[in-house]
């Protein structure tokens, strides 16, 4: 008997990455027969562990620059829009609470992508109540509610689990994903990772 496979995708809303790779996963995953498990955590916390205050990309002129231009190309060749920022990184600990507080969701991959969506090709502010709301607007009956909902103590303990978790798992950048007992970092390692994945037996 052939058991379930699943990947875990572990992204920060601020990441640049993770934008590109939120775009794509669903589809790839869906042809590998994956489910995915939305696992959104504070990279943040993990960049202050290694003695980092701010993005890597902001600290290292070069490698921000290099950043920017690549994820420029990648998203043309994708096919996915694209607009730098205004401000990097932005505040994403709303919507990922709203994930984690809703977690098992049927409208989690899609509220995910619109949130990647309004960070990186429309450049708005995610932390943004309105802008929020509107990214649930279609997705849920009570917009309101679920951003309220987001703001209480559960919301919050289950996004410091999430990357508690992260970091046991070995977890130190976005997007990661686990596929198999296996960490896969980048937004370039996701076909492996799926493909690692399909390799499992039962």
């Amino acid at each position: 008997m052939t058991t379930e496979r699943i990947i875990e995708f572990w992204f920060d809303f601020a990441s640049t990455y993770c934008y590109p790779a939120a775009m794509r996963i669903e589809k790839l995953a869906a042809t590998n027969g994956c489910r995915i498990l939305w696992r959104p955590f504070v990279l943040g916390v993990i960049f202050e562990k290694q003695g980092w205050r701010d993005s890597p990309f902001n600290i290292y002129l070069a490698k921000g620059n290099y950043m920017w231009r690549d994820l420029e190309r990648l998203c043309t060749q994708l096919a996915i829009p694209f607009r730098k920022p205004s401000r990097f990184p932005r505040n994403g600990l709303t919507a990922a609470r709203i994930v984690c507080a809703n977690d098992g969701a049927k409208w989690i991959a899609e509220f995910t992508r619109a949130v990647f969506t309004a960070n990186f090709a429309q450049d708005q502010d995610i932390a943004n109540r309105e802008v929020l709301c509107g990214c649930l607007e279609k997705l849920v009956d009570a917009p309101v509610s679920v951003f309220e909902t987001a703001q209480g103590s559960e919301a919050r303990a289950r996004l410091r689990a999430n990357t508690e978790r992260a970091m046991t798992l070995g977890v130190f950048g976005a997007p990661s994903f686990i596929s198999g007992g296996e960490l896969f970092w980048g937004n370039d390692r996701l076909e492996t990772a799926l493909g690692w994945q399909g390799t499992e037996q039962a």
